[in-house]
């Protein structure tokens, strides 16, 4: 049974396995924000079909969405158009994003007049989905190039240092979710300012 959520609370949504098996549920979550309202989507997902990504990005996208994204986990192949489709973007030191070529899938008895199409139309879609996917992540196609082929997986450390997300320590989560401590900033070493702070004071006292 799930939780009723707080409606104060921004709508949190889930996008994990294969997005193509759970996009009518998807879908309905996405319409479920208002207009411009905020949500957070989790990811881990290995991908799905590049038609159920254009979809959920474009969902999002139009309808101004205020998505925070964050990988829990893998966002992979098409998942990953969702992902950069969000305002925010959060990944942890153990994240895995998976850029690689658009792949070829087709039915069997595929006539040649047929195959010909696809192959036409699969290079405009591969193409085109490259470009945006640079451009939702607001870097060069030159850059997202040197990721998508020939395909190569990025930590979350690379995808931080890139600039394409915002990092976060889970050596932190204990003490955030027991309510202690007043400060849970993250230095990037992982450890809170305040755990710094206190160091810092017992070092002035030993001298």
């Amino acid at each position: 049974m799930e939780c009723e959520q707080n409606s104060d609370s921004p709508v949190e949504i889930a996008m994990v396995g294969d997005l193509t098996d759970c996009e009518s549920e998807l879908t309905d979550r996405l319409l479920g924000v208002e207009v411009g309202g905020e949500c957070t989507i989790y990811f881990d997902s290995p991908g799905g079909s590049p038609y159920c990504a254009m979809s959920l990005m474009t969902l999002i996208r139009y309808r101004e969405l205020k998505a925070t994204g964050i990988v829990t986990g893998e966002c992979s192949s098409a998942a990953l158009w969702p992902f950069a489709a969000c305002e925010n973007r959060i990944v942890t030191p153990f994240s895995v994003l998976l850029f690689h070529p658009m792949r070829w899938q087709s039915e069997e008895n595929v006539g040649l007049a047929e195959a010909a199409e696809w192959a036409r139309h699969f290079n405009e879609l591969e193409h085109g989905m490259d470009e945006l996917l640079a451009e939702l992540f607001g870097v060069s196609w030159e850059f997202m190039s040197e990721w998508i082929n020939p395909g190569r997986y990025v930590s979350g450390c690379e995808i931080a240092e890139a600039g394409l997300a915002t990092m976060v320590q889970l050596s932190p989560i204990k003490a955030t979710l027991s309510g202690s401590g007043s400060s849970n900033a993250v230095g990037t070493n992982g450890r809170t300012d305040e755990h710094e702070n206190r160091s810092s004071t017992q070092t002035s006292k030993a001298n």
